[in-house]
């Protein structure tokens, strides 16, 4: 069961040390408005409470992307772009995850408390069988495994997530449940740090925003592909004329006015009113965006035209939690009889 936990105080004690939190996000590029209101803004701000561990999980993206420059690419556009958005290496840890390889071990290890069932029972392994039904690799399957090891290696324990999306880390605790019972107490039980990340919907009003499926507004990309993407977006289908009345509740333009402008219910009165229209709104939506990233994305270009720059922090990164994930091994190691 998840618990959800009583904000800090707004100081913490120099001599206390700060809870640590770990989170892994897929390297799937440059991000897009559902990336960053769905989970970057939030490891910005948690980076000032705790002690954070971000990992871009390379390995977990192979169950998905088998061209080895496509993540390469993929892997820095992701690192620049949460440099880019306000992540602060000094603050923070930043690393790849392939760059601290132990975890692959633990990971094995931790499959041999894991029961097959509990696996295949997974609503991420069913999606991804029906999504690729071509390509439903082993990987799949003990994803979750790979998942707890990742937390459970560097002690981490708190995990920010979204309200959606407790349920899949209730698999890690039990995991961490089983190793502990038969080996005796070595890991702590992940709790959530429950976030107030939105599910942001895609430029189709549907399904949430997504690469895969081509419904996104892109950050960094340029001005007129912004407002090209945000012009193309579903909004209230029962308002037909200009002069009907709009539903602000169940319009996605409005619902994202809430996240780039502090007047959006002045802007979600004048739909119910007919005052404004769907392209008034989509307009104004458009130019926030754009605004609202322009510094973001100004770095993130920066950034991404100094590789070895971006490197470094990643490198930084990995070397700043070996010790960390050498010393869970040792402890782990002899614990199962490995030495």
């Amino acid at each position: 069961m998840t618990i959800e936990l009583a904000p800090l105080p707004e100081a913490l004690e120099a001599s206390r040390p700060r809870p640590r939190i770990f989170s892994g996000i897929q390297p799937s590029g440059a991000p897009h408005v559902g990336n960053d209101l769905g989970a970057i803004r939030n490891y910005v701000a948690l980076q000032w409470e705790y002690e954070a561990i971000y990992c871009i999980v390379d390995f977990h993206a192979l169950t998905s992307v088998h061209d080895s420059d496509q993540l390469r690419r993929q892997t820095r556009e992701m690192a620049s772009a949460l440099l880019a958005l306000g992540l602060d290496p000094e603050q923070a840890t930043l690393f790849v995850q392939s760059h601290r390889p132990e975890v692959t071990e633990l990971a094995w290890l931790l499959a041999t408390v894991t029961p097959v069932s509990w696996l295949e029972r997974t609503p991420t392994y069913k999606e991804k069988k029906q999504s690729q039904p071509d390509d439903v690799n082993h990987g799949l399957l003990t994803y979750p495994v790979l998942q707890a090891a990742d937390i459970v290696i560097y002690k981490a324990s708190l995990v920010p997530v979204g309200r959606d999306q407790a349920a899949h880390l209730e698999l890690s605790r039990e995991i961490v449940r089983a190793f502990n019972a038969r080996y005796g107490e070595t890991f702590p039980e992940p709790r959530a740090v429950f976030t107030d990340a939105p599910i942001v919907l895609g430029t189709d009003g549907v399904r949430k925003m997504s690469k895969s499926i081509g419904n996104t507004i892109d950050i960094f990309a340029e001005p007129d592909t912004v407002r090209r993407q945000v012009m193309s977006m579903v909004t209230d289908t029962k308002r037909i004329l200009r002069t009907d009345p709009g539903r602000p509740e169940v319009c996605n333009v409005c619902q994202l006015h809430r996240s780039f402008g502090d007047d959006y219910e002045e802007i979600w009165e004048g739909e119910r009113t007919a005052r404004t229209g769907c392209v008034d709104t989509k307009k104004l939506l458009a130019q926030r965006i754009i605004d609202h990233y322009a510094l973001a994305r100004e770095r993130y270009r920066e950034l991404m035209a100094d590789p070895t720059r971006v490197d470094r922090i990643l490198d930084e990164g990995a070397e700043r939690i070996r010790p960390i994930a050498q010393a869970t091994m040792a402890e782990v190691r002899e614990k199962m009889g490995l030495r």
